[in-house]
């Protein structure tokens, strides 16, 4: 992968911190203009963050399906390897990781992880952060020339992360048990 793309670990901690601490103060800063309960806050911002983690989710193997029908070293091949990592870095993984800790934090303080729909759910999580794994990996083979997948892999794995979310959501809304 070009060195434009990569980001030092010194880099990559100080851009964490400061999506931290942005993060904290959206949400104390939300409170104090709209002081409402501070739960309703986390809410919305676990849905923001959920949200956004999915449409990475559903989006990252459309492109390596599209990253399969170019050539190695192509100009079109290097442009999709800028876009998988920056959807990964920049989105993806912070948003995975705002989804658990927020949905982590409600799901303490709403149900003291208290419910068979509950356990599913987080199960079905731990699902799609294995999903989230396994692109980890892809994104770095393409980024090193080192994809051994083929299209139609690919397109399998774009209905995984949907399937996995239409379960949740039923387990959520529904609490069928």
């Amino acid at each position: 992968m070009t060195t434009s793309v990569m980001m030092a670990p010194k880099d990559r901690l100080r851009r964490g911190l400061v999506g931290v601490a942005t993060g904290v103060g959206l949400i104390v800063g939300a409170h104090v203009l709209a002081p409402v309960s501070a739960s309703l806050w986390i809410k919305a911002f676990h849905v923001i963050a959920v949200i956004s983690w999915m449409a990475g989710l559903l989006y990252l193997p459309r492109i390596f399906v599209y990253h399969c029908g170019v050539a190695v070293g192509s100009d079109a091949s290097e442009t999709f390897k800028v876009m998988e990592h920056k959807l990964m870095e920049y989105i993806m993984t912070p948003a995975m990781l705002v989804s658990w800790v927020l949905g982590l934090w409600l799901a303490y303080e709403s149900f003291q992880f208290r419910g068979g729909w509950l356990h599913g759910k987080i199960a079905l999580v731990f699902a799609l952060s294995g999903a989230h794994g396994y692109f980890i990996g892809a994104v770095r083979k393409f980024g090193e020339d080192r994809n051994d997948r083929d299209h139609k892999h690919w397109r399998i794995w774009n209905e995984v992360p949907t399937l996995l979310m239409i379960v949740i959501v039923i387990l959520v809304i529904v609490k069928p048990f």
